[in-house]
């Protein structure tokens, strides 16, 4: 399978077991990501009052979050291709917070009228839409003048860039061109230029340094395969045999990372904002 040719949260991303595992390590992502989601949020201009979109929302943590800055004035749209996913991001209602939403759409084609959102975010969904630049013109036609719509993702990330490759080599997959899908937006200009193609203004990408933390090597190969990752489409086209022999290999790979902490690894993120 071409995997970034996959939409966020599609194939396997999309069935209920893939969400139910999604939800079951929300809270190693939340920590994870906390840092990064709330720069995002700076950087999209969010503000009390404000309707925002949220483009491949999965759980919607980040979308809660949002939902949370705009308070009880304000709204959150969270879309993602995958029902099952969206389904987790239920949360919200637990939390009482009646300003959230959810819908299923796709990125490349949102189902809403033009010029109707404040902001929009994207965390870790942008680089895996099978078009871009359909996706971000998009975005931007549902924004509203001077709107800003800010996404994350992958710069540099030993944590996915070494199963990928090990996986691949096993398996003697070929299909997929590089890079990975997570890393179609790296790389110096790559991310302004697809902004500016889809007509964006005052582009600018930020560099987020940060750090894959986990408290030892096993929570470590735990999350990898729990959670939902292209690295899962990746394996699922191994044999039994093929399989054993990648995690056997991730282990060992993932050995030069352990410390007296547990697991500590270098996963540096770009975030691009523009304004319309």
């Amino acid at each position: 399978m071409n995997i970034p040719d996959q939409p966020a949260s599609s194939g396997t991303w999309g069935s209920t077991t893939a969400a139910a595992e999604w939800q079951r390590v929300i809270a190693d992502r939340v920590r994870l990501f906390a840092p990064v989601t709330e720069r995002m949020l700076d950087l999209a201009n969010i503000r009390v009052g404000d309707k925002v979109i949220d483009i491949g929302a999965g759980a919607g943590d980040q979308a809660i979050a949002a939902a949370r800055r705009v308070g009880p004035t304000g709204t959150v749209l969270a879309t993602d291709i995958s029902a099952s996913m969206l389904e987790t991001a239920e949360a919200a209602r637990r939390e009482g917070l009646s300003n959230f939403e959810t819908r299923v759409m796709d990125a490349q084609a949102l189902d809403l009228p033009s010029d109707s959102f404040d902001a929009g975010i994207s965390r870790f969904a942008l680089m895996l839409v099978p078009d871009i630049d359909k996706a971000l013109c998009e975005v931007r036609r549902v924004l509203r003048r001077g709107g800003k719509f800010a996404a994350i993702v992958f710069e540099k990330c030993p944590y996915l860039l070494i199963p990928h490759a090990i996986a691949r080599r096993v398996g003697q997959l070929t299909s997929a061109p590089e890079p990975f899908g997570e890393f179609r937006l790296a790389g110096q200009g790559v991310m302004e230029s697809a902004y500016r193609k889809a007509g964006f203004a005052d582009v600018e990408v930020h560099l987020f340094p940060s750090r894959r933390q986990f408290p030892s090597l096993a929570h470590a190969i735990q999350y990898a395969k729990d959670t939902p990752l292209p690295l899962r489409e990746l394996t699922g086209q191994l044999t039994q045999i093929q399989q054993e022999q990648v995690w056997m290999e991730i282990e060992q790979a993932f050995q030069q990372f352990v410390g007296p902490n547990g697991y500590d690894s270098p996963c540096d993120f770009l975030i691009g904002v523009g304004t319309k």
